[in-house]
């Protein structure tokens, strides 16, 4: 295989219930085809790295546990200096619950899923349809965890979810919570999802294809 010269960095670990070997492992194949020479690391220190800033792309799939102050510094400069920085469900958007200055770069805390699996839609944003990640794909159905998650105005949501009420939780009225968006930070790209709980989700075919071309869009 002819590589670009460009490379991603996997990182994954953290709580096990999201099986984060397994399902980097989905997308692996994915990077190496399109010429990323892919490194994979299960520890948070590789952050510190000096040369961290290499990578034209980091997947982390890290949920929960805790980051280290020089870890985060680390990571956050390899970004704003144009590392792109991708994930999804809570293996980005469930890392590091304690750390601000990381929820802040990727623009959301997760805050909930309600129910423990439920059918559900994703639907993306008619005016977001021609966006490279979404191009294609109106509507994605599943029947697993709905996240509801805490954003700011910076993410560019390309897509939402409907977190209904009923009788059985204390919202009077569905909540509308982002569940695909990009967003910049410094140079670089983030992309998240809030899909993917198990490698059956990520096996979903417009699953897949939204992490597919999420990871391409975030590399620089």
């Amino acid at each position: 295989m002819t590589t670009h010269g460009r490379r991603a960095l996997v990182v994954r670990g953290g709580w096990d219930g999201h099986s984060p070997v397994e399902v980097t492992d989905l997308f692996v194949p994915h990077l190496e085809a399109h010429g990323f020479d892919v490194v994979v690391e299960s520890s948070l220190e590789v952050y510190t790295d000096p040369d961290l800033g290499r990578n034209d792309l980091i997947v982390q799939c890290w949920t929960m546990g805790e980051i280290l102050a020089d870890e985060l510094r680390g990571l956050r400069a390899a970004v704003a200096a144009g590392t792109g920085f991708a994930g999804w469900h809570g293996g980005l958007l469930d890392s590091f619950r304690m750390a601000t200055d990381y929820l802040q770069m990727v623009g959301a805390q997760f805050a909930a899923h309600p129910r423990d699996a439920v059918p559900h839609t994703v639907d993306v944003l008619p005016a977001r349809a021609d966006h490279p990640v979404v191009a294609g794909i109106d509507r994605i159905e599943l029947d697993s965890e709905q996240y509801w998650v805490l954003t700011d105005t910076m993410n560019d949501v390309l897509a939402t979810t409907a977190v209904a009420a009923g009788d059985d939780v204390p919202w009077a009225e569905p909540v509308v919570s982002p569940a695909i968006w990009t967003r910049r930070w410094g140079l670089g790209k983030i992309f998240a999802c809030t899909m993917g709980h198990s490698v059956q989700d990520l096996t979903v075919p417009e699953v897949r294809t939204v992490v597919e071309r999420g990871l391409l869009w975030a590399a620089r």
